[in-house]
């Protein structure tokens, strides 16, 4: 019997813990440019701001146009005192679409990407 209650035990623990390990990702709190937003003057950086602090050096922003090309003048850093806000400075920018890739590490070793959209110009 005191098998079947170390069993029952140790499936509490892991069905307990197993919300929590699936929120410890780091999500994309806002960002600026705002996702899908219309900016009147062209922005010199992008910035993200995630729900966990992430690791520099294996988190990265690229800025596409619609063909595709990188906009990015150099890669992706944390915010100066916020490790949970990623910015990339960006070429100058011309009326069009412009995609953001991102894909960050957190400092609980997990994984997330996700990208999203902004307009420059009318």
């Amino acid at each position: 019997m005191s098998g079947l209650r170390c069993l029952i035990a140790g499936l509490f623990v892991v069905a307990t813990l197993s919300p929590i390990q699936a929120l410890a990702h780091a999500h994309l709190d806002h960002a600026m440019p705002a996702p899908n937003s219309v900016q009147g003057q062209p922005p010199k950086e992008v910035t993200i701001w995630f729900t966990e602090a992430l690791e520099a050096k294996f988190s990265t922003i690229v800025v596409q146009d619609a063909k595709g090309v990188a906009m990015q003048t150099g890669a992706a850093t944390l915010a100066p005192g916020n490790t949970a806000q990623l910015r990339v400075p960006l070429k100058p920018l011309s009326p069009g679409s412009y995609k953001v890739i991102w894909r960050v590490l957190s400092v609980d070793t997990h994984r997330s990407k996700g990208e999203f959209s902004f307009k420059v110009g009318p």
